[in-house]
């Protein structure tokens, strides 16, 4: 009890903890071999399983042209995949509920970014400099009383 301790150092080494430690990100996967993440944007809420494959892409039980037919909503799927350089080396499956077609296709990347981490820990600094971790908080802005929408009033009228 009569210690003093006269620097930060001391005090890490008082506690048991050496204050240069970085957190460490281990692999974090299930008894099947596959890693899981979820994934959020708007209204939307991906869950995504990755495992070693042939690169094969299922959401909700079709495949990826199918369900994201436009060309725009498959390239935002492929880029954290495209950015870690692992194309055609993980089989995803997907189910994905809740929002627009967009909205979905956001949160299967934020969730797809997020389980390539636990899969390969060493991937999150390219990821995390993409900005592929970083879940996107935008959300509808509520209705209002007295507003015919959010923001927007009833017209105005003198008579």
């Amino acid at each position: 009890m009569a210690e003093n301790i006269s620097s930060l150092g001391e005090l890490g080494g008082a506690l048991g903890t050496s204050a240069s430690e970085a957190p460490r990100h281990v692999k974090k996967v299930d008894a099947q071999g596959r890693a899981y993440a979820t994934g959020k944007r708007k209204d939307a809420v991906a869950r995504v399983w990755i495992r070693p494959g042939s690169g094969k892409v299922t959401i909700n039980k079709r495949p990826i042209e199918i369900y994201f037919a436009r060309p725009v909503l498959r390239m935002i799927l492929e880029q954290p995949i495209n950015v870690a350089n692992r194309q055609g080396q993980y089989d995803v499956i997907v189910t994905v509920a809740g929002g627009g077609l967009s909205g979905q296709a956001g949160a299967v990347r934020h969730g797809l970014s997020k389980a390539l981490t636990y899969f390969e820990p060493e991937l999150r600094g390219v990821l995390k400099k993409g900005g592929f971790l970083t879940r996107d908080s935008r959300v509808v802005e509520r209705k209002k009383y007295g507003r015919a929408k959010a923001r927007r009033s009833f017209q105005f009228s003198k008579r």
